[in-house]
């Protein structure tokens, strides 16, 4: 109605210029269109922005909603909610959560960046939206809130992980929003809140695990990479002297895991999209004896996506599982924007498949990891792949709550 009130007022201009007849404005505005809506030239009023950005305009759009995308931007439009602070009390089902760590990656940094950069590539997703490749609306079975990042500092890696665990563990400690008439898999017996984190370079999955193990015991972790990650720390790889500790990177953080009893026994675990060179042979001997079974990249030339399912599905089993997502696991002609990818990976269809396949796992707790922006194109890429994973992974928590 405004744009043909204009339309009409710039034919009357017309009319007028052609007639040498002064125009006025002083025909009263159309009724159906707010007055708060038509130009005011009197600076000396103060703007009403309740009323200019109210629902009752003419599209009845709120633009505060988390529908919109105004505002604060959050993971798929979840509700954003301060944590650790004023909103504490709150009740949720599933936080997301950033962490903003690269100083202990091996080759290009960049992925302390990786948690605002997803929430970029999740400006067109929502929770609130039907996610038709799975078949399911994430908030029509779990209350998701963004609980921003977690404030690491640079300048030292241990007190940094130390503050990730700490505030992944004061999140799943709680009790979540919903509860159901089954029996728990947490060890309490209660229903405590899941965590979506968004990395930060694969390191942060450590103090993360620690968190869940707490809850849930020993878990099966699918471990989606191109680089197995259970490399056992060796004085090679620094200036190290006799007795002094090595510390944890992204590449042996499970080796860690291994050590403090967070792993499911048994080679309940199992790497997805391997395809990385190796040191020597004894990288394979050494990743069975932390315990994972391995399932390379071009196994879905040989068995395609139903077989690598139904090999994922074969190794953990009944456990509670977490998903650890390393974006490299993704083909960089999909996904260039990583620290160190490796060519021939999966294309994003096949990585929605896969994930489709694992509905009604028991998904106690999930990370992206180790999106670099600043090596993306214009396009986002990377940063939009990851952003879907992770609502794919908020789908697979909506379609199986954590019960026996």
């Amino acid at each position: 109605m405004l744009s043909f009130s204009l339309a009409v007022l710039a034919i009357l201009a017309a009319q007028a210029v052609a007639s040498q007849t002064p125009l006025t404005y002083s025909s009263p505005k159309p009724q159906s269109i707010p007055a708060v809506y038509w130009p005011t030239y009197d600076h000396s009023e103060k703007t009403d922005f309740t009323r200019l950005f109210s629902s009752d305009r003419p599209s009845n759009r709120d633009p505060w909603s988390p529908s919109e995308w105004n505002g604060l931007q959050t993971f798929a439009r979840a509700q954003p909610l301060r944590c650790f602070g004023a909103d504490a009390d709150i009740k949720y089902d599933v936080a997301v959560l950033g962490a903003p760590f690269d100083t202990a990656t091996s080759y290009r940094p960049g992925a302390r960046f990786g948690p605002n950069g997803i929430r970029q590539g999740a400006r067109r997703v929502g929770v609130n939206s039907i996610n038709v490749h799975q078949k399911v609306r994430v908030s029509d079975y779990l209350n998701v809130v963004d609980c921003g990042d977690v404030p690491m500092t640079f300048v030292d890696n241990k007190v940094a992980l130390r503050q990730l665990e700490i505030a992944n563990k004061d999140i799943v400690k709680r009790e979540a929003f919903r509860s159901y008439n089954e029996t728990s898999m947490a060890k309490d017996g209660k229903f405590h809140p899941r965590v979506l984190t968004l990395g930060g370079d694969h390191t942060i999955t450590l103090p993360l695990l620690r968190g869940v193990a707490e809850i849930y015991g020993p878990v099966s972790v699918i471990h989606f990479d191109s680089h197995l990650d259970t490399r056992k720390p060796g004085r090679v790889y620094g200036p190290w002297l006799p007795g002094e500790e090595i510390p944890v990177t992204h590449g042996s953080y499970f080796y860690y895991a291994h050590k403090e009893g967070l792993l499911a026994p048994n080679n309940s675990n199992i790497h997805v999209g391997i395809r990385s060179g190796l040191d020597n042979w004894d990288n394979y001997k050494n990743d069975w004896e932390v315990g994972f079974v391995i399932s390379h990249a071009e196994d879905i030339e040989e068995v395609g996506w139903k077989g690598i399912v139904a090999k994922i599905r074969e190794v953990v089993g009944d456990n509670p599982v977490y998903i650890s997502l390393d974006i490299d696991a993704i083909d960089p002609g999909f996904a260039p924007a990583t620290g160190t990818p490796e060519i021939g990976g999966f294309t994003t269809r096949e990585i929605k498949k896969i994930f489709q396949g694992l509905a009604g796992l028991k998904v106690v707790g999930a990370d992206i990891v180790e999106v670099a922006p600043a090596y993306d194109s214009q396009a986002e890429l990377t940063q939009i792949v990851a952003a879907n994973i992770g609502w794919d992974m908020l789908a697979l928590m909506a379609k199986a709550p954590i019960v026996v």
